[in-house]
């Protein structure tokens, strides 16, 4: 097997071979920093993505999940890849491999007529379903507790008033909708004028302003026309306030904390970041 698929375990290596004999792999787009292994291949005349998770991993379930649910929307018109082949239990998902080129880093990134584009693909993710949850509040304030209670660098000042706040958040009825989970230029590529999504390893039901935190605190804070454009594409703006602060603060703690915990220090920087600017909504 080639060197990139040694990260691959027995189980996967012979899973893939049954799937895909003959493969061969084009590139190792793998990020490094989690255990997850993608893989561009070709087999035959097909062009395919492997993704592949490790012991530890989470992810891959909540990517086949959401390309047996949730994607249809956008696999229909080629806004997202096609699932082929997916295995829960092996950790193991083959999708047809998508063209495009990634939005971050390129003068798409910057361009309104991609947010006007990732609007309207997330709306048309968000409109598809809907359910209320009496609890999802309840175990959105628990995950904060985890993350506080986990390895972090937060200031302790902070730690403590969060802790404070959490404290008195009411628990309503949360309305869920299927989420991307990290919806930003990253996820997104550009294919000529067409924007397509990738990578679901985070979907999941959320409230739908959970998509629009890693915006707000990225690309809309550095440049504002980017936003009008977007709710443009995506149409009403569901950020209720008092609910919205608390997404962007749990959100906050969660990706300080995460960062740091793999080791990622720009994104951890921009973790504090966000809490220092969530917090200012609770004066």
């Amino acid at each position: 097997m080639p060197s990139s698929e040694e990260r691959l375990d027995t189980r996967q290596r012979e899973l893939l071979a049954q799937w895909l004999p003959g493969l061969r792999v084009l590139h190792d787009h793998s990020w490094g920093l989690v255990g997850t292994t993608v893989l561009e291949v070709e087999h035959g005349d097909e062009h395919l993505a492997v993704k592949a998770g490790d012991a530890a991993d989470h992810h891959l379930a909540r990517e086949i999940t959401a390309h047996e649910r949730w994607l249809g929307p956008w696999t229909t018109t080629g806004r997202a890849p096609a699932l082929v082949h997916a295995d829960r239990d092996v950790k193991l998902l083959v999708t047809r491999w998508l063209p495009g080129t990634l939005v971050l880093g390129s003068d798409a990134a910057g361009d309104p007529a991609t947010y006007r584009q990732a609007g309207t693909l997330l709306a048309a993710l968000h409109a598809q379903h809907a359910v209320l949850d009496d609890e999802y509040e309840r175990r959105a304030n628990l995950r904060l507790t985890r993350w506080l209670d986990s390895p972090h660098r937060i200031d302790e000042t902070r730690v403590r008033r969060i802790r404070e706040l959490a404290s008195t958040w009411p628990t309503p009825p949360a309305r869920l909708v299927p989420t991307h989970g990290d919806w930003q230029p990253r996820n997104w590529l550009v294919d000529g004028a067409v924007v397509r999504a990738i990578d679901f390893g985070r979907a999941d039901l959320r409230p739908a302003v959970v998509d629009l935190v890693r915006l707000a605190a990225q690309e809309f804070r550095h440049d504002p026309a980017l936003e009008p454009a977007f709710f443009e594409g995506y149409g009403d703006d569901p950020r209720e306030p008092t609910a919205w602060a608390r997404v962007r603060l749990r959100e906050a703690v969660g990706t300080a904390a995460w960062a740091f915990q793999v080791g990622d220090e720009a994104f951890e920087a921009q973790g504090h970041r966000m809490i220092a600017d969530a917090l200012t909504a609770f004066g």
